[in-house]
């Protein structure tokens, strides 16, 4: 049987991250990583999907190395595993290798659940990685990435942030990011005003809304904003992606109601009623046009371009053009 892990080590055996918030699951990951590389900085890393880890794959991974060296094998969305590959990770558990760091990303609930018991049978270091789906936990991320940060900022400053940020949790991050590093002392709701007046409004999700509904000008307007009170360009690709692939998703849907396509497509009711409008004009080559936009866009954020703002500007336009091409067809 595997010992049993402290809670608080990364290096633990096997580190179980269970939830659906990607930003949490993906720093579970980091936290592993980060403690792997500095107790040996040229640890093997391998970050892993459930079709790449087929049966016998993680005995391969997991055999001993002439080297000794430490290794991190990360498996996302563990549910999704087959039955055989399943059978080999419990098998694991019971003999975890030395030097090797196991990570489970696992969804919760009912599919996959006899390797999430498993997991926790064998003593996992176990990271909590909810949705956030309530003002009152975003609320608690804001304060928690503030005294994570080591800085003080007001009840009504979290709250303005919330306000004005919205739900997603990698923009809340970045946000409360951004004001540490360029404010000193407490921070307070005139600070966050001062940066964030109009967020709300014009935020990454209202780019890709304006430019995934045609509306080119609009669209162009509120990234201009956005990028001026220091949204990150990642952070506008990303909405982007998402505007686009909902439109693609529901295209190839089977017609239904909005409560049946939310189950299927992992999308809420309200959202299915939005696409449903977004879509009118759109052809699958233009969702194909945007998506391949969208990639150049996040290369050109990333490094790959000398101007970020001007790969987004043309990504948006690109996109604009797309949500009308089934009118010039």
């Amino acid at each position: 049987m595997a010992r049993k892990a402290a809670q608080d080590d990364p290096l633990a055996p096997l580190t179980l991250a269970v939830g659906q918030e990607e930003l949490l699951l993906d720093r579970a990951v980091q936290e592993v990583v980060a403690a792997a590389k500095v107790s040996d900085p040229d640890t093997d890393v391998r970050d892993l999907t459930p079709d790449q880890l087929q049966p016998g794959t993680l005995a391969e991974l997991t055999s001993p190395s002439l080297f000794a060296e430490r290794k991190v094998v990360v498996v996302r969305n563990a549910q999704d595993l087959s039955a055989d590959t399943i059978k080999d990770v419990k098998a694991y558990l019971g003999a975890p290798a030395e030097e090797i760091t196991l990570v489970l990303l696992h969804a919760g609930g009912a599919k996959g659940k006899g390797l999430l018991d498993a997991a926790r049978k064998a003593g996992a270091r176990e990271v909590a990685c909810p949705k956030m789906t309530k003002p009152g936990d975003r609320l608690a991320f804001v304060r928690g990435e503030f005294r994570a940060a080591g800085r003080s900022a007001t009840p009504e400053a979290c709250q303005a942030l919330v306000d004005a940020v919205g739900s997603d949790l990698r923009e809340l991050a970045s946000a409360v990011s951004q004001l540490v590093a360029d404010v000193e002392g407490t921070i307070d709701e005139a600070i966050v005003g001062r940066y964030y007046t109009g967020r709300a409004e014009a935020s990454s999700f209202t780019v890709a809304d304006r430019a995934v509904e045609g509306r080119a000008a609009e669209a162009l307007e509120a990234l201009r904003w956005s990028l001026a009170t220091g949204v990150a360009p990642v952070l506008i690709t990303s909405a982007l992606a998402q505007g686009v692939r909902a439109i693609g998703k529901l295209q190839s849907a089977r017609g239904g109601r909005p409560a049946d396509l939310a189950r299927e497509l992992g999308m809420p009711p309200w959202k299915i009623d939005r696409v449903r409008q977004q879509m009118r004009g759109w052809t699958p080559d233009g969702v194909a046009v945007a998506l391949r936009a969208v990639a150049d866009a996040d290369a050109g954020v990333k490094g790959g371009g000398d101007d970020p703002e001007y790969a987004l500007e043309k990504a948006v336009v690109t996109i604009a053009r797309a949500a009308r091409s089934r009118g010039r067809a």
